[in-house]
């Protein structure tokens, strides 16, 4: 049976009563959730596309880059000391700082050594990648973070369009009302399915129905299913847009959320001068696989005197190790050591967040259950768009039901409450406030409008 069929009195004398907030707020939350699908669906729709084809990344980027990433195995299976390995890199790059240096994390995997390239834009690098047996460069690439060039490309797709700051504002509008558009779609969809009674109905789409009732069913039901994984995209994507994300940096500072770091000082009576890089590397690597840190690392040398190199533990899949140590350059001796077991709740959650979002933390299952994500909220948009096409203006209407009506008004009071959210939450999250604050201008008029014509 669809949703247009009639219940008998007896059932309907036992609908529970709307409450009374829901009274004041349905008819805006209604028109909130149509008008925000429908101008803003393009940029989800968008994010969505992007976002399942970078869930593919890390899969692409071994092919793609595999001369770069991959050796030959000899017989033996001996590996030249580090100090080798970075001395190759040294000679085979253009003139530049070394600012990482990432030994193999498996037995057929490159050395990388990363150098600064003032020619590149900024938070790019240029890496040699060396054979860890044979010293032998397998070349260089740009590279943003530990992004090799393919991956760098989806992930900028994916933040900005490849529009550098001015592509963030995308980002940041989906992202800041994506949650707007799951809360608001299970209030409309639970509260409608609670006044009928049918928790079957309210979890799982309308199999035999047809037309915008069949639509409407699986649109709400796969958002029902997929909110709780929205949800979190939209929270933990704020982090990379440009106003939001900022503002996450400074509460995250302010309630000391932020990643913590080893101290680096190094004391007055350890301050001798180092060697040259590739032997201190050498030496730094072994105090920090002799201190308990295991591969795959990250070696961070420093060029300021009186500070020690960092030395962390790089494995950001499930079971996260991101151990890290402070080596005097000097001496070997570990200067100070945080283990992530250390680490604050709140910046432990903002690691595993951030890492689950980039398709890190759980490997392929994760992949799986982002694309999964991704397909989920491109259905729920083109669903959204072909209803609103089924009930267009332009169409006739069939049933009584479907003609048009004076629209519901929502209260002055609920009005002025959403309005004082989205005064408030555009000091934080600048996009959303803003837009949010216009919806309510428009709204407020075309209602207007609207009710003045309708009472002519």
């Amino acid at each position: 049976m669809s949703d247009i069929t009639l219940s008998p009195p007896a059932a309907r004398e036992t609908r529970p009563a709307q409450s009374w907030w829901w009274r004041e707020l349905r008819p805006l939350v209604m028109r909130l959730h149509f008008y925000v699908g429908l101008f803003v669906g393009p940029f989800l729709l968008v994010t969505a596309v992007t976002g399942l084809l970078y869930t593919i990344t890390p899969q692409l980027e071994p092919l793609v880059h595999r001369e770069q990433l991959r050796v030959d195995v000899p017989p033996d299976a001996r590996q030249l000391p580090l100090q080798a390995q970075v001395s190759a890199a040294l000679a085979a790059a253009p003139p530049g700082t070394v600012t990482e240096i990432r030994p193999p994390a498996a037995p057929d995997g490159t050395t990388r050594v990363v150098f600064t390239d003032p020619a590149l834009p900024d938070d790019w690098t240029h890496t040699v990648f060396v054979d860890p047996y044979s010293g032998r460069s397998h070349g260089t690439l740009d590279t943003f973070g530990e992004w090799l060039p393919v991956r760098a490309w989806f992930d900028d797709l994916h933040r900005n369009l490849h529009l550098g700051a001015v592509g963030r504002f995308y980002s940041e509008l989906a992202a800041s009302w994506l949650w707007v558009l799951v809360l608001s779609g299970l209030a409309i969809w639970v509260a409608r399915r609670r006044r009928a009674r049918r928790i079957r109905r309210t979890l799982a789409p309308e199999f035999r129905a047809g037309g915008r009732v069949r639509l409407r069913s699986w649109h709400a039901a796969v958002g029902l299913w997929a909110a709780v994984g929205l949800l979190f995209l939209s929270a933990t994507g704020m982090t990379w847009s440009k106003y939001a994300g900022d503002n996450v940096d400074e509460l995250r500072t302010a309630m000391s959320w932020s990643t913590p770091t080893v101290h680096t000082a190094l004391p007055l009576t350890g301050q001798a001068q180092a060697g040259d890089l590739a032997g201190t590397a050498q030496m730094v690597y072994q105090a920090a696989r002799a201190h308990g840190l295991a591969d795959p690392v990250k070696i961070t040398p420093t060029a300021k005197p009186g500070k020690a190199w960092v030395v962390q533990e790089a494995k950001r899949s499930w079971p996260v190790r991101q151990d890290s140590v402070a080596v005097d350059p000097a001496t070997g001796a570990i200067v100070d050591q945080l283990r992530f077991a250390d680490w604050p709740l709140m910046a432990k959650l903002a690691r595993w967040g951030i890492d689950a979002h980039m398709a890190l933390l759980f490997g392929v299952p994760g992949q799986i259950a982002l694309a999964a994500l991704a397909l989920g909220l491109i259905c729920m948009i083109v669903w959204g768009y072909r209803m609103w096409w089924l009930r267009r203006p332009t169409v006739p209407r069939a049933r009584a039901g479907d003609r048009p009506e004076r629209p519901a008004r929502a209260s002055f009071g609920a009005l002025l409450a959403l309005a004082g959210v989205a005064i408030v939450l555009g000091v934080f999250l600048p996009v959303f406030g803003g837009s949010l604050l216009i919806f309510l201008l428009i709204d407020a008029v075309r209602t207007q409008r609207v009710t003045q014509l309708t009472e002519r």
